[in-house]
């Protein structure tokens, strides 16, 4: 199943998408946080399966970010072998552990808004990113039974402002301007998901294939990731967790983002985000 939200005139209804049509749960009684929706979920979730009757095709809807009020917006840096092998090459220290940042919540974005190249700033960057949505309140998580507190998984592009990133070792700064959390267009339920760790990652940029990987690539696994960070604070429903990107970003290669240009970032299984760059 898969769950998000749209646009419906001045609000904002909560959604469920089978293939090209989208059912308005909102309107079939299921209110419309995300936050809650997900942490019912599985009391809920034969309702919500069963919901049916009046559509709306996916074509003609707008769609919102999937949840837009997470108590928590994390991201992990430096998980791709093949992307910290080539920052290693490029003398950036490795860390030893799991680097964890903040995304601040206000720079959530939709699947397909656009997002903004600061005026102070010409080293806008992209990051093609697996994103994972919790779904149930949990602390100290055995990786083995990390799947079963995970609700799903979006596409989500970690815009990085470079220069504002690297003026503070926790890196908050330059990853949280104003619209630079992209994410959607969906959430995909995990028992959708055979394996997400095995999943096609790939970004565009004006149709130029820049990143092109596979979540198997990861340095520590998605299970690692919430077992490690579940030690330290309490996860809760809808929380979401960037999980790396792979190599071929433009920080690279110092060549940066410019307004107009198109970034599209896929991931199998999960569907795309699209979005152009704003000048603020």
């Amino acid at each position: 199943m898969k769950l998000g939200r749209f646009f419906a005139g001045d609000e904002t209804h909560l959604c469920k998408i089978d293939g090209e049509t989208v059912f308005d749960l909102t309107r079939a009684g299921f209110g419309t946080s995300m936050r809650a929706l997900l942490d019912g979920y599985e009391e809920h979730r034969s309702a919500i399966e069963a919901v049916s009757g009046e559509s709306l095709a996916l074509s003609t809807v707008s769609l919102a970010a999937p949840i837009d009020d997470p108590q928590k917006f994390l991201a992990l840096g430096m998980n791709y072998k093949e992307h910290a092998d080539k920052a290693r090459a490029a003398g950036i220290k490795i860390p030893d552990s799991q680097l964890w940042f903040n995304k601040q919540v206000s720079c959530i974005n939709g699947p397909y808004a656009p997002f903004d190249l600061p005026k102070i700033s010409d080293r806008l960057d992209f990051e093609a990113e697996l994103a994972i949505v919790i779904g149930k309140r949990c602390r100290n998580v055995a990786a083995k039974d990390v799947r079963s507190v995970i609700a799903g998984y979006m596409v989500a592009n970690d815009v990085s402002v470079r220069d504002w990133q690297m003026r503070s070792p926790t890196f908050t700064l330059g990853k949280s301007f104003d619209t630079h959390g992209p994410i959607g267009p969906w959430i995909t339920m995990d028992e959708d998901i055979v394996d997400p760790q095995n999943l096609s990652i790939k970004a565009f940029v004006n149709g130029d294939l820049r990143q092109n990987s596979s979540t198997a690539d990861m340095i520590y696994s998605i299970a690692d990731q919430i077992s490690y960070i579940s030690q330290v604070f309490t996860l809760m429903p809808g929380d979401v967790l960037l999980t790396g990107t792979p190599s071929g970003t433009g920080i690279e290669t110092d060549t940066y983002l410019k307004a107009g240009d198109v970034v599209r970032v896929e991931i199998a299984d999960l569907g795309h985000i699209e979005n152009t760059v704003r000048a603020e």
